[in-house]
């Protein structure tokens, strides 16, 4: 079933064309991922098919009749003075309604102990037994909990950005709708949210079409991936791994088609120059033919990247040493008794929930904000670039050459070599045109884009990176990373990229909470294997604890007690079939990995092989919980 189906949309900035005459495909059960550069008009797009803007000079936007829509906006808009909860369940579905009023009575019980209130609950449950809306109100819960949303009293207008962001997609996901309109999503989330809303959408069956930078979502939860590069629109039957591939065969084949475009067009152009001038006197096909060859040899691949070879200032021994700093907010632990030497060449990455205080330590490391006690001591060859939430804080009515100018007028390379501000501009992808173009006319993006370029101006030697992979389109991801990796000064960063974090920190500050940071020697993959592991150990230890209830409190066997007993024959054996059973599933797994990142033009074979990946994984956690906990008594 098609689920919306756009033809012809184009829409312009001014001048800019942002796109032109595209059509665009949702069928049922499509994850569908929208990836463009930064100022093509991604956004854009996605307000026209939502209903939320129109296209330029026509173009049509057809959404199915029978299903339920709803749009995931990068800054939702909301009515401020309603509650989280009025925000949350405003709509006519009986179910929620039902479910709202019960959640609603449980908050009154807190403080309302009367007749009445009890009468309102006994009303409110027998509504939910009438509508079997228990394992509904259980989802709710798990949705709210998940996204850490708890005070829903609160009144919306009092709430950060990425609070209300957080509300909306909860907003969406409780209201269950067929097609969700995603507009990066993960921004906002941290690791644990974002790993949640992972797996949530992958096990569900709404159709979706996102736009977001992260990879690791992409590969994990999209079958098919929509590209909008040179005006041109692509699809790729696949995740973001086989997109990859797929994108660069497509590239290498239209170079090699280009360049026998231009030598064909070098004869045709001797041709024409030998006729007759007069137009009628030759071949008029041929010369149709030729001005089509010379379009076509004239088209460019625009594949080009930032580069980012800026000298670094020279490093001194001394580089940024921190003495048992504490810092709280009345009640709120931030950092506890914390030391560290920082040495040459370091990578931290910054791991922990939301609104632990991972940027207020960033500040304090910057001076920006001062600890309670404790002493932070910088390097005096020390030179920070700091790469903030807030971005870029310049008046709109400033042109984007002019920023440049206000801090340098020219930059130094590594190779000796010099860049005036105009040059340095087009590495950035910044053409003549759009240099002299307004701030306030540029995406959100390329105003990020614009903020690195000015951070790095500066020859920074310690680059202090808050939420870096906001906003920045893949391609400059890709670019961004690579030079990090041969930045021979000091990083820190916190991110809730997943992949960004894998390939550049090998060392982690993981804040715990209550002023604990712990010093993680490894990677964030390192990391997450370690919490895998706890968790196995916590759910058998429970296993083993609960598997022979007949014993008494009194008489209870101690773990290494139940470790050494005998395994009957029955344990023995089950053991050995689970571990065959394992090897079978492990097998499957990877060969239905496989199908999925080769891509099918069968959109229901993505979909079978995504579900039933998923039924394999679920069987390989349960079969290999039982074989760990069948390892601790056979030993």
């Amino acid at each position: 079933m098609n689920y919306l189906r756009a033809e012809n949309l184009s829409k312009h900035y001014g001048d800019r064309t942002l796109f032109e005459n595209i059509t665009i495909s949702v069928e049922e059960g499509q994850k569908t991922a929208l990836i463009a550069k930064n100022g093509t008009g991604k956004t854009s797009l996605l307000n026209i098919l939502a209903g939320k803007d129109s296209p330029d000079g026509g173009g049509s936007v057809i959404i199915s009749k029978d299903i339920t829509m709803a749009f995931l906006e990068q800054e939702p808009t909301m009515i401020d003075s309603f509650t989280v909860w009025e925000t949350l369940f405003n709509g006519s579905n009986e179910l929620l309604n039902a479910v709202a009023a019960y959640e609603a009575v449980l908050e009154e019980q807190e403080h309302d102990h009367s007749d009445a209130s009890m009468n309102r609950l006994q009303e409110a449950m027998e509504n939910m037994d009438r509508l079997n809306a228990w394992d509904y109100e259980a989802r709710v819960k798990q949705i709210l909990s998940k996204l850490n949303i708890h005070h829903t009293d609160q009144i919306v207008g009092t709430l950060s950005g990425g609070q209300r962001k957080r509300i909306a997609l909860a907003g969406i996901l409780i209201h269950n709708p067929d097609f969700i309109i995603m507009d990066e999503p993960t921004n906002h989330l941290d690791v644990e949210m974002i790993e949640w809303l992972e797996g949530y959408l992958k096990a569900q069956s709404v159709t979706l079409l996102i736009v977001t930078h992260d990879r690791y979502f992409l590969d994990n939860v999209c079958n098919e991936i929509i590209e909008i590069d040179n005006g041109q629109l692509y699809r790729y039957a696949g995740n973001y791994a086989y997109f990859v591939e797929k994108k660069a065969d497509r590239e290498f084949r239209e170079e090699r088609e280009i360049d026998k475009a231009k030598n064909l067009m070098r004869k045709e152009l001797e041709w024409m120059r030998r006729q007759p001038k007069a137009r009628g006197t030759k071949s008029k096909s041929r010369v149709d033919a030729f001005y089509d060859l010379k379009d076509k040899a004239s088209k460019r691949i625009d594949n080009k990247q930032v580069e980012l070879d800026i000298k670094m200032q020279r490093m001194g021994g001394k580089i940024l040493e921190l003495h048992k700093i504490s810092k709280a907010f009345g009640n709120l632990k931030i950092v506890n008794d914390f030391s560290y030497l920082f040495k040459p060449g370091e990578r931290i990455g910054i791991v922990g929930k939301n609104g632990v205080g991972k940027s207020t330590f960033l500040n304090m490391l910057l001076g920006l904000d001062i600890p309670d006690s404790g002493r932070i001591s910088t390097g005096d060859t020390i030179v920070y670039g700091y790469y903030s939430q807030t971005g870029l804080e310049i008046k709109d009515d400033k042109r984007v050459i002019e920023v440049v100018k206000d801090i340098a007028e020219y930059i130094e390379l590594n190779k000796g070599e010099k860049l005036t501000a105009s040059q340095l501009l087009k590495r950035f992808l910044f053409d003549d045109k759009q240099q002299f173009t307004y701030v306030s006319k540029l995406s959100g993006g390329e105003k990020r884009r614009l903020f690195l370029l000015t951070i790095l101006m500066k020859n920074p030697n310690f680059l202090v990176l808050d939420e870096p992979t906001n906003d920045l389109d893949i391609a400059t991801l890709n670019v961004l990373e690579d030079f990090l990796e041969i930045f021979k000064g000091c990083i820190i960063v916190v991110t809730h990229d997943r992949y960004f974090m894998d390939k550049l920190a090998d060392h982690l500050f993981v804040f715990e909470g209550e002023g604990v940071v712990r010093d993680f020697n490894g990677n964030y993959q390192d990391y997450l294997d370690e919490l895998e592991e706890k968790r196995v150990e916590t759910k058998i230890e429970k296993t083993i604890k609960n598997s022979s209830p007949e014993i008494s409190p009194t008489h209870q066997l101690t773990t290494s007690q139940v470790d050494k007993r005998k395994p009957s024959y029955k344990e023995i054996r089950e053991h050995e079939l689970l571990g065959q059973e394992i090897e079978l599933l492990e097998n499957k797994r990877a060969e239905l990995e496989t199908k999925l990142s080769s891509g099918s033009n069968n959109h229901e074979d993505l979909i079978n092989w995504g579900n039933e990946l998923e039924q394999t994984k679920m069987a390989l956690d349960e079969k290999g919980l039982r074989w760990l906990e069948l390892s601790e008594i056979v030993g």
